[in-house]
Order: C-alpha cells, then sequence, then structure tokens
C-alpha cells in the first residue's frame, strides 16, 4: 500500500477528496435507500478538487489539507444524518434545521445522542488524515497536466455546458440549475447548493404567505347542520389509478383491506371522479381552493381549504411523506405553512427513495390524541409515484410473475407493471391502517381519501408508457379513486343516505372544496351547492382537464377519453420532448 500513492499519485488524491462524499453515499446505495444518480455524481463531481493540484502540484498536501478542511464538516453532517435517520441529508432537511427554535434543537441533541458516535467521528476522521499523509506531489509533464485538468473541467461542468450550449430556448438560470442539481449530492455542495435552494424556495413561500394573509375570509361561514365532525381526516394519496384497484373491480386483489370494509358497507366508493390536472401541485393548486381550470386566479384571491377550516374554528396538523423542499413542491410546503402543526417527514433529496408511507402512522396516531375541540388532519402520502419499486416493503412484494398480467405488457416490463401493483397493495395498507386508527376513537369523524391524480403504466396496448402526460391523455392518468368513511356517531347526526345516492355521479376534483365544505357540515357565501358531489343540488359541469394557463390545451374530458377505457383499448399518443424531460 505505501507504493501505491507514490506509484498512482494522482488517484491517490482522487480518494482522498471522495473518501468524504462516498463515506455516506455508499451506504445509502448498499441499503437500498435511494437509486445510483446520487453516487455516480458524487464519483463525477469530486474530480473537481483534483484540478487546483494538477495546475499546481507543488502544492498538492496544501491544497488537498484546504479541501479536506472545507469538506469534513459537510461529510460529517451527512454521516450522522444517515445514521440517525437513514435519509440522505437535502435541502429539505436545512428547512427543518432552519424552522427548529433551540429548544427543538436541544431535545434532538438529547433524543438522538449515542456513546458509540464519538469513536465512529474519530474514526472518521482517522481515515482521510492518514490518506493525505500518504499524498505525493503529481509528477507529469505539463501537457498531461492541462489535459487532464481541462478533461475533469469538463466532466465536472458538463452538465451547465451541455444545458447553456446544446438545449434550445434555455436561460442562463436553467444552466446553472442543472450544474446545482448534478453537484448537489457530494460534499460540500449538498450545504452549499442545499442552503442556496433553500433560500430561492423560501423566498417564493414567503410571497405566497404574504398573498394569503391579504386575503379576506370567507362570508358568513356558519355550520349548516346540528353537530360539526370532532375530526376531520383528509388523506390525499399520489400517482394513483383507480382502473388498477380492485376495490373498483380490477381483477387483481391489490386493496384488500378497503375490499373488506366495503363489504360490511363502512365506505363511500365514489366510482367516477377525475382530477383536472395529472402532475400533483397543479392538480391540488386546484383540489384545495376555489380556483379550476376556468378561474386560475381564485388561488390567489379566495381562501384555500386550510383558511377555510381554521376559519371554523379547527386545529390543523398536516403529515407529509412527500418531499418538503424541492423547486416544485414549493406551493405543498406553502399550505403546510398555514396549518397549526406540521411533521415533515421525507427529507431525501430525490423521490427515487424507500420512504414507505407507514412513517406516517405514529404522527397521525399522535394528532389524534390532541385536547383540540375541532381538529382536522391532513395526511400525504408518497403513495404509488414512480419509482414504484421503492413504495413498498418486501413484504409486500406480492406480485411477481406475469399472472394476471395482460399479454401486451412485454417482458422487460412486467416488473414494472407489477411494482405498481405491489405500491398499491401498501397503499391499501396504509389507508386502512388510518381508518381503523380513527375508527378506534369513538368520535365524531370523517375521513375522505382520494389521489391527487392518476398513473398509466402499461394500461394500453399500443404505444407502452408509463407515467403522465397532458400533450396526451388518457384515463389512467385522470381517474382516481375516492372513499369517504364516516364514524357510528358521524352517521348518527348526518343524511348518509343521500351521500350514497352520489356515488356514481361524474366529478371533478377540480370543486373539491365545496364537497368537503358540504361532508364537513360547513355553509357560506362562496359555497356553490350545484359543486358539491353529495349535495341535492348538484349540478353535472363539463369536466376540464388541461392547463388553465393555455386556453388552447383545456379539453372536455369526455371529448377527449369518451367513455372511461377498458385496458384492453389502444391509446393514441405523443409525448412531447418537455414532456418526456419533466417525467
Amino acid at each position: 500500500m505505501t507504493d501505491f500513492p507514490k506509484k498512482h499519485p494522482l488517484l491517490w488524491a482522487y480518494l482522498f477528496a471522495a473518501y468524504f462524499s462516498l463515506s455516506y453515499h455508499i451506504p445509502i446505495y448498499a441499503t437500498g435507500m435511494s437509486g445510483f444518480i446520487g453516487l455516480r455524481e458524487t464519483i463525477l463531481m469530486s474530480l473537481i478538487w483534483l484540478i487546483p493540484i494538477l495546475l499546481v502540484p507543488r502544492y498538492t498536501r496544501q491544497l488537498l489539507a484546504a479541501s479536506g478542511l472545507i469538506l469534513w464538516p459537510a461529510a460529517v453532517i451527512s454521516v450522522f444524518y444517515f445514521i440517525i435517520y437513514g435519509q440522505e441529508f437535502s435541502q429539505s432537511a436545512i428547512f427543518i434545521v432552519f424552522e427548529s427554535n433551540v429548544a427543538e434543537g436541544s431535545e434532538f441533541v438529547a433524543s438522538y445522542w449515542q456513546w458509540w458516535f464519538i469513536p465512529v467521528l474519530i474514526l472518521f476522521t482517522v481515515v482521510p488524515i492518514w490518506i493525505w499523509r500518504q499524498t505525493r506531489p503529481v509528477v507529469l509533464g505539463h501537457r498531461k497536466r492541462v489535459a487532464y485538468a481541462t478533461l475533469f473541467t469538463l466532466i465536472s461542468f458538463f452538465p451547465f455546458i451541455s444545458t447553456a450550449l446544446t438545449e434550445e430556448d434555455t436561460t442562463l438560470n436553467d444552466a446553472v440549475h442543472h450544474q446545482m442539481k448534478r453537484m448537489e449530492p457530494a460534499a460540500p455542495w449538498n450545504l452549499i447548493v442545499g442552503y442556496a435552494k433553500y433560500q430561492q424556495q423560501m423566498a417564493s413561500m414567503t410571497a405566497l404567505l404574504e398573498k394569503n394573509r391579504q386575503v379576506q375570509p370567507l362570508k358568513n361561514l356558519k355550520a349548516k347542520v346540528a353537530t360539526l365532525p370532532d375530526t376531520v381526516i383528509l388523506v390525499l394519496g399520489e400517482s394513483t389509478n383507480r382502473q388498477r384497484i380492485s376495490l373498483y373491480g380490477y381483477h387483481r386483489p391489490t386493496t384488500p383491506h378497503l375490499d373488506a370494509l366495503q363489504a360490511k358497507n363502512e365506505l363511500m366508493v365514489f366510482t367516477d371522479v377525475i382530477t383536472p390536472r395529472p402532475y400533483t401541485i397543479e392538480a391540488l393548486q386546484q383540489i384545495l381552493s376555489f380556483a379550476d381550470s376556468k378561474n386560475p386566479d381564485l388561488f390567489y384571491t379566495k381562501p384555500n381549504l386550510l383558511n377555510m377550516m381554521q376559519q371554523a374554528g379547527y386545529e390543523i396538523t398536516w403529515i407529509t411523506n412527500q418531499q418538503t423542499q424541492t423547486r416544485r413542491n414549493t406551493m405543498l410546503t406553502t399550505f403546510s405553512q398555514l396549518a397549526d402543526h406540521q411533521v415533515y417527514l421525507n427529507n431525501n433529496r430525490e423521490q427515487n427513495a424507500n420512504q414507505y408511507d407507514e412513517v406516517v402512522l405514529p404522527p397521525f396516531a399522535e394528532a389524534l390524541e390532541s385536547n383540540a375541540v375541532k381538529k382536522l388532519i391532513i395526511v400525504h402520502l408518497l403513495g404509488t409515484h414512480r419509482a414504484y419499486e421503492h413504495r413498498f416493503p418486501e413484504t409486500y412484494n406480492h406480485f411477481t410473475d406475469s399472472s394476471g398480467v395482460p399479454e401486451w405488457v412485454t417482458p422487460n416490463l412486467i416488473e414494472d407493471y407489477n411494482n405498481y401493483d405491489n405500491a398499491i397493495l401498501y397503499n391499501d395498507e396504509v389507508v386502512s391502517s388510518l381508518i381503523k386508527a380513527i375508527d378506534s376513537k369513538h368520535d365524531n369523524s370523517l375521513l375522505v381519501y382520494f389521489a391527487d391524480h392518476g398513473e398509466e403504466v402499461y394500461d394500453y396496448p399500443d404505444n407502452l408508457f408509463a407515467g403522465r402526460s397532458e400533450a396526451a391523455p388518457t384515463s389512467a392518468m385522470y381517474t382516481v379513486p375516492f372513499v369517504v368513511w364516516t364514524s357510528p356517531k358521524f352517521k348518527q347526526t348526518r343524511d348518509i343516505d343521500q351521500w350514497r345516492s352520489a356515488t356514481d355521479r361524474p366529478y371533478s376534483t377540480a370543486h373539491f372544496i365545496h364537497t368537503f365544505a358540504d361532508m364537513v357540515g360547513l355553509n357560506f357565501a362562496e359555497m356553490d351547492d350545484r359543486e358539491s358531489l353529495i349535495s341535492q343540488n348538484f349540478q353535472q359541469l363539463p369536466r376540464w382537464i388541461g392547463d388553465p394557463l393555455n386556453a388552447k390545451s383545456l379539453q372536455r374530458y369526455s371529448d377527449v377519453i369518451g367513455t372511461e377505457r377498458s385496458s384492453t383499448q389502444t391509446a393514441e399518443r405523443r409525448v412531447s420532448k418537455d414532456i418526456k424531460k419533466a417525467l
């Protein structure tokens, strides 16, 4: 080993630079917590530290020592964050840190501190010091050193260069964002880039919150029923197509627990509900507010669902297993900040991580014990979000062969098809567990569960496709489960038979705020009974899908889809370059 640093000084220097990031990315990848992307970017981005020693080789040890002092703190934080949480340190974790106060920080240290952290820290520090002591100057000819330095520069900054020079309709900000995204997995960029992103998203979120504070409350808000429910649960699913749910007639038993509840007549299963958009942020922006495809600005000018429930006297807890802070999730985090209490469970940098939804169950049980007279608990699941293999533990890997798989699904796609069904199977366990938990409280309670949008996973024989594309809509992308559970005490105070008579009505969750208010038992001047799914005054309105900011993309769901397609029908589609990139 003592000869290796002398014979391969450049490789040995790289080992020193890469050690700090690989020390946490290797276990993250080895434990299956996340995919290979973070490890790959770390391997590539660690090359950047070799450029200075190639240009000034006589100061190799000094330059490496300086880089080590920069890399060590970020690496220590990332290593211990993984040890404690089993997650990759990210911008979302930075958000949680800055949202906590000193007392909470002290409680954190007291709760998680273990004696063996000290020897781990010592070992983690001693290893790079030993590597550094063996380093030697990079003895290469001038041309070779310049060639290597140029190569490593091109590799390190390829994301910026490729975006800026080769992609059309891109700005400098796009190129910078791409570079930051690729550098973020590696230390110390996980802290530097993460903090920069945190500041950007906080600025956007603060602006949204300020707009919301300027919105006038609902007019003449009052209860229209004798007794409002004590506990209201809103469960937001993710990427779940109801056509793949046995509760809705799918031939595979993907929802055995919900099926059992339905067999006992404990659920109301609404059979013809769609979402207005096939993307989480855009869909929930309409679902949780008065905005819809024809009136998108109402999201900013009228109270949203959380404002409404707070005005009605409900304490709100937001529990989420979605990523807390990303470029896309600012609006969701803004919604959560309107709640009285927030529980952020998923601080992974990427969604391709084994962050199972069962983590919502303990904080949900804790929220149920709140002493608030009236409480709303919103549970936002990761559901069946792609990549499906990360959405369920191994014990739910039930569908593993071609049995029940349509004949057009080719052998190389069967695993993905099965993983989606396994994700739905696990989602059934989580949703039914939430129902069991609230049922055990024996109070006047209501639970509503639906998915933000659907997902197509090789459901049609032509142009086999997994994902969503607003440019080429299919039924699978828009059809969502919509299920309601009510406690025995709730049923004593309300006309549930009227609700059951409405389960086959065609409906879009774009108007959900009216239905939710009606289900809870609220009334106000802005309320429109025609848009409530359970109202006797319900009026079937056109179900619009598409981008409300692009009038040309708006289409009636019935015109695009016709009657709901079965999995034996074909679907013509063209997926644009931008949509492919987004997916």
